[in-house]
């Protein structure tokens, strides 16, 4: 399975002419492109599927994917650890254990 995930935009640059961010996914630090969603601002929440920005939304909107993405258990599938610790961050008290 290959999900679009909520992550937090870092930093900005630009690489070879493509606007690009490094994201946060729970401490998880991955180059993103933003191609797509160019407005994007520093500090903002992304959807990112196979490495592109595809969506803006707001942190609200990204907590609670990454709640209900974790509670299904589809974060420590698709991504192990480190988005289940982003999960944590966005108020799961308790991650699924397995």
């Amino acid at each position: 399975m290959c999900l679009a995930v909520p992550g937090k935009v870092v930093r900005l640059r630009e690489e070879d002419g493509t606007r690009m961010a490094e994201v946060d996914f729970g401490g998880a630090l991955k180059d993103v492109c933003l191609q797509y969603v160019p407005e994007v601002s520093l500090g903002e929440y992304v959807i990112v599927h196979v490495g592109f920005a595809i969506q803006k939304l707001d942190e609200a909107s990204a907590r609670e994917t990454l709640a209900n993405f974790e509670e299904l258990g589809l974060l420590e599938e698709e991504f192990g650890d480190q988005l289940a610790q982003a999960a944590r961050q966005a108020g799961v008290e308790e991650p699924r254990q397995r």
